[in-house]
């Protein structure tokens, strides 16, 4: 609303009802171009942690004419905020949230309690779980910003900002297949909008579903004017042009938006026909694991590179690059808390045990640098069995 003001109302009008008028004509005018579909159903389940985002998202299903249907559990009217649900369990528990029917073959999405942040999820035929994050959100965007981008003939320079914990996968997708320029920044959205909007289309989320995409005032303005064009040289260019400046206005620019970013989703999954499986298809995610470790004061622990190498306390990080080194497609970091006396560890590896004992490795380098507290970390039993297994 803010930015509707500021605007003078070039950028919507500043209300609840503006609000919803504007990212529900733009998806409906885009998704209406796409009427044949074999793969793509327009239907998601909606877990809104017992939010105002479950609140905000029924208000929206009237808006949409029939073109998603949405079914919302945990809407609070039982459960409590964020209890074993929202977007934040699903990402860290890599589960699906309790109140939530689960149907393989549906896509489900969580938003946090205030529908500032979304994850993805399904079911395989298996009733096996699978997770798509806020990586994958940003690959998905990035990846058909840029198709749309070359249909179209324009010439805009695309980007893509991550922080450390984006999974090691995502970002060789990005950088190897896509031929996307990749920032790393500090852990937080300011950091991470702060960067995006160097490019001319930034395109940024966190790993656990915070973020959405930016445009330069200029290539605003040649969006709007490719699309508004009479004449094109082929009817490629001209659909491209068409979509883009539809999509500009399903994108809310100015803050993470649950509901935004889960029509941003919808969109490109409608056009390109696709179900939640192909989306997955994109890529395999590497193995991580987080784990924390209490320790008498966070502040030791200093951070350089995205916070992606410490440089205090001396000799910490050369002990954590020894231990990364014995494992295969393998990265570890660690950073300070901002709100509580513990450090934060991040391990990936090729194989779920190895990234398990990565982490434990890592930890114990933590505790033992950094003043750790309480027991030492070790592996727990079940992962010592498993690893045996492999």
């Amino acid at each position: 609303m803010v930015r509707c003001q500021n605007t003078e109302g070039s950028y919507g009008i500043a209300t609840e009802e503006g609000y919803y008028q504007k990212i529900s004509q733009a998806f409906c005018s885009f998704v209406s171009q796409k009427p044949n579909r074999s793969r793509y159903a327009a239907h998601v389940v909606v877990d809104g942690a017992n939010g105002v985002g479950a609140l905000k998202a029924r208000n929206l299903i009237g808006y949409l004419d029939g073109h998603l249907s949405i079914d919302i559990y945990n809407d609070g009217s039982l459960g409590k905020l964020n209890y074993r649900c929202g977007a934040d369990f699903v990402k860290v528990q890599q589960t699906a949230p309790d109140g939530v029917p689960a149907k393989a073959g549906v896509r489900y999405l969580s938003f946090d309690g205030d529908a500032d942040r979304v994850v993805y999820y399904f079911l395989d035929k298996e009733n096996t779980f699978h997770l798509l994050d806020g990586d994958r959100i940003a690959t998905l965007v990035a990846s058909y910003l840029g198709q749309l981008l070359t249909a179209a003939g324009l010439q805009l320079r695309l980007g893509l900002v991550q922080t450390a914990y984006a999974n090691g996968a995502s970002t060789h997708y990005i950088t190897d297949v896509l031929k996307v320029p990749v920032s790393c920044v500090n852990t937080g959205v300011k950091h991470l909008h702060h960067k995006a909007v160097d490019y001319d289309i930034g395109v940024y989320f966190e790993a656990n579903g915070h973020g959405t995409v930016v445009f330069s005032s200029t290539a605003a303005e040649l969006i709007r004017a490719a699309a508004s064009a009479d004449k094109h040289e082929n009817e490629e260019k001209k659909e491209a042009s068409k979509k883009l400046a539809l999509l500009v206005n399903i994108i809310n620019e100015t803050v993470g938006d649950a509901i935004s970013d889960m029509l941003l989703v919808e969109a490109i999954l409608c056009d390109r026909d696709w179900d939640a499986e192909d989306w997955h298809r994109l890529y395999i995610d590497l193995p991580c694991r987080q784990l924390k470790v209490k320790v008498k004061d966070r502040t030791v622990v200093k951070t350089a590179d995205a916070e992606r190498k410490t440089v205090s306390p001396p000799g910490m990080q050369n002990a954590i690059d020894s231990i990364v080194r014995k494992y295969l497609k393998s990265r570890s970091f660690v950073r300070p808390s901002g709100t509580e006396d513990v450090v934060r560890v991040y391990a990936e590896a090729d194989t779920k045990a190895n990234t398990d004992q990565l982490a434990c490795d890592v930890a114990q380098v933590v505790y033992d640098y950094a003043g750790g507290i309480g027991e030492r970390p070790v592996l727990p039993a079940y992962h010592l069995a498993e690893r045996v297994t492999q």
